[in-house]
């Protein structure tokens, strides 16, 4: 059933600034695979750091890819809170979008702490501390993943209308 403009979501598909991407192509999700890989790269640079007879090289690339990780999530947070502001306040989609803000920021809080903590170590060995957190980190980035997910492919926040998809020839194919 193809949304109509009057329908609450109407809104979210366009974006409020052009900084936010092009209608149908927002930068928000593109962005958010920088934090994610940065961070999950690192997770795998923590357990090769474990494993290694030598683990200071594991352990410091741990660490400059969690800052790296950190300034993108922050250029990642500032296209998602433009896409936010599209919702229709009392809808799912907006409390979704909300649930989903507020867990990255969690995250966000987490890896920013992390981050300092391993700084303060000599990169001998890997901070367990560190390496909790990022787990947790890790597996809240999943939920809120996957409310991201919901976001897009369910409510279509920010995709491009059926009509639209239908004039470029994507439907039915």
């Amino acid at each position: 059933m193809a949304r109509t403009d009057s329908s609450p979501h109407a809104r979210s598909k366009r974006p409020i600034s052009p900084i936010a991407g092009p209608y149908g192509h927002p930068f928000h999700p593109l962005m958010v695979t920088i934090p994610i890989g940065t961070w999950v790269a690192s997770f795998i640079f923590d357990i090769a750091a474990l494993t290694s007879d030598d683990p200071h090289a594991f352990v410091r690339g741990a660490v400059w890819l969690i800052g790296i990780g950190i300034i993108g999530a922050i250029v990642a947070a500032a296209l998602g809170v433009m896409d936010f502001l599209t919702l229709q306040r009392g809808t799912r989609a907006y409390q979704m979008a909300l649930t989903h803000m507020l867990i990255n920021v969690g995250v966000l809080v987490l890896f920013i702490i992390n981050w300092f903590i391993r700084l303060d170590d000599d990169y001998e060995a890997l901070n367990i501390v560190g390496f909790v957190l990022s787990i947790i980190a890790l597996l809240a980035l999943s939920v809120s993943g996957w409310l991201g997910g919901m976001l897009a492919y369910h409510y279509g926040v920010r995709v491009a209308d059926e009509s639209t998809q239908a004039a470029d020839g994507f439907q039915n194919r």
